[in-house]
């Protein structure tokens, strides 16, 4: 029997969250589109486990149009109220509504591809920190600069976007290296930002 890698503690035994865990999370993403689609995912999280929103992901993608901005910020009320209505999803009025006010204060940032993701990696210079923690109590929940993006994220008009969500935010699209140095996923990361 193959042995198990060491791994973060935080995804347990859950298949699903294990295989997140390994071949996502802290893998830096640059991609507009879908670091636009992991803000608005993470913004659903608020007050939830990731694992609740990861077993709905494909719902969320399919009731949100693949997280398409341009179709998003045209949601009227008769699409805030399927939503509204979409048990595979959160059916949150105030999120639901939040991710359209978001697809449109992304609309107005944007006006070439690569914007979003330059907007959003300015926060650490435009390349990850690796940190190195030993323990899960050592992971802080926000930081200084999750808090500088929440801060300018507020101002162009997104919402659900508080300093907690873009550090969460931030160690998912590979911001920050927040893997423990004794998971195997902290030096894989790190080998690759170091081949690119």
């Amino acid at each position: 029997m193959k042995k198990e890698p060491k791994r973060c503690p935080w995804p347990g035994t859950d298949p699903l969250y294990l295989a997140y865990h390994d071949e996502e999370w802290g893998v830096p993403v640059h991609d507009d589109k879908a670091l636009f689609g992991k803000l608005i995912l993470d913004g659903f999280q608020a007050g939830l486990s990731w694992i609740i929103i990861l077993r709905k992901r494909d719902a969320f993608l399919k009731a949100f149009h693949g997280f398409d901005p341009a179709r998003m910020a045209k949601y009227g009320d008769k699409d805030l109220l399927r939503l509204q209505n979409d048990a595979g999803i959160v059916r949150n009025k105030q999120k639901i509504a939040a991710a359209r006010d978001s697809a449109r204060a992304y609309l107005e940032l944007v006006e070439k591809p690569g914007d979003f993701s330059r907007f959003l990696w300015q926060f650490v210079d435009g390349k990850p920190k690796i940190n190195r923690w030993k323990t899960r109590g050592q992971v802080p929940a926000e930081t200084a600069e999750s808090s500088a993006m929440s801060k300018a994220l507020v101002a162009r008009g997104f919402r659900f976007v508080g300093p907690t969500i873009c550090y969460a935010f931030m160690q998912a699209v590979g911001m920050v290296n927040d893997h423990l140095v004794d998971c195997h996923r902290h030096q894989a990361v790190y080998k690759k930002l170091k081949t690119g």
